[in-house]
C-alpha cells in the first residue's frame, strides 16, 4: 500500500500542478486499533504556485481521491491548513502526530508541531473530544450489540477528554500513549486490552454483546467527562501575524 499511496501522492501532484508537503495515516489505522479490512486514510497537506495565492477569488482549497484497494486520500491546501490549525482544529493536529508517515517535504509540518503548544484551545480540543463520544454513543452503543469499531470510538475521546484535562495539551494521536497515561488505572487498560485482542480478529461491521463493565465503565465517564468540561482552561498565545510568515516562506521554498 505505501507503493500505491506513494504513486498516487505523485498523480495529484502531477494533475493539480500542486506539491504535497506532508501526508500520513489518519483514523484508526493511525490511532492503532485497526480492523483488519479498515480503509487506509490519507490526508494530506499541499501548496500550489504563488501566483495561485494572489487572486481576489479562493478557489477549492481541498483534493479528494477514492482509488481502489479502500485508499481514501483527502488534502488541505496549505492557507487552509494554517487557518485551522490557528483555530485549534483537532484532527489537523492528529495527523502531524501520526505515527504512520507518508511523505514530509521540507520543513513546515516540523514548525507546524513546534507550535502546537501556543495554539492549541483546551476548551474547544475538550469540547470536540467529548461530542465526539457523545454523538457516537447515541448513535451506535444504545443498544446490547455494538459493532466493536464504534466502541472504540468512544473509547478513545473519552481518554482524550481525561488528557486534556490533566495535561492541558493535544492528546496523542496513538490510542497505546493515551492508555500509558499515569491517570489511567490499571483495571482500565486490562479492560480495553481485551477489548483490542478482539477487535484485531474482528471485521469493521462485526457487534459484540456488551459486558456490564464496559457498559458500567462508559455510563460512568461520559458524565464524569461533561461535569469536567467547565474547569478545563486555555492558555493558546498563536497570533495570526505567526503563520502569515510560515505560509510566505513555505510558498517560496516549495517551488525552488
Amino acid at each position: 500500500m505505501r507503493d500505491a499511496i506513494a504513486k498516487a501522492i505523485i498523480d495529484i501532484e502531477g494533475h493539480h500542478k500542486v506539491r504535497v508537503l506532508y501526508a500520513a495515516e489518519s483514523g484508526s489505522r493511525a490511532w492503532g486499533f485497526a480492523s483488519p479490512d479498515s480503509d487506509f486514510d490519507v490526508r494530506f497537506i499541499y501548496v500550489h504556485r504563488y501566483d495561485w495565492y494572489l487572486g481576489i477569488s479562493e478557489p477549492r482549497d481541498v483534493i479528494e481521491a477514492m482509488l481502489p484497494g479502500d485508499l481514501d486520500l483527502s488534502g488541505w491546501d496549505l492557507r487552509k491548513a494554517l487557518r485551522l490549525f490557528l483555530r485549534g482544529n483537532c484532527a489537523l493536529n492528529e495527523w502531524l502526530d501520526s505515527p504512520i508517515v507518508y511523505a514530509e517535504r521540507g520543513d513546515l509540518a516540523g514548525r507546524i508541531r513546534v507550535l502546537l503548544p501556543t495554539a492549541f484551545k483546551a476548551p474547544a480540543g475538550y469540547h470536540h473530544y467529548l461530542r465526539m463520544a457523545q454523538g457516537v454513543y447515541a448513535e451506535h452503543l444504545a443498544s446490547d450489540r455494538v459493532r466493536l469499531k464504534k466502541l472504540f470510538y468512544v473509547l478513545r475521546p473519552l481518554l482524550a477528554c481525561r488528557w486534556i484535562q490533566h495535561v492541558g495539551t493535544q492528546p496523542p494521536t496513538a490510542f497505546a500513549d493515551l492508555l500509558a497515561a499515569s491517570w489511567v488505572g490499571s483495571q482500565e487498560r486490562a479492560m480495553i486490552a481485551d477489548l483490542e485482542k478482539a477487535k484485531a480478529m474482528a471485521g469493521e461491521g462485526e457487534r459484540i454483546e456488551l459486558s456490564a463493565i464496559v457498559r458500567t465503565w462508559v455510563d460512568c465517564e461520559l458524565p464524569r467527562a461533561v461535569d469536567a468540561a467547565a474547569a478545563v482552561r486555555s492558555t493558546a498565545s498563536l497570533r495570526p501575524e505567526t503563520l502569515d510568515g510560515l505560509m510566505v516562506e513555505t510558498v517560496a521554498r516549495a517551488w525552488d
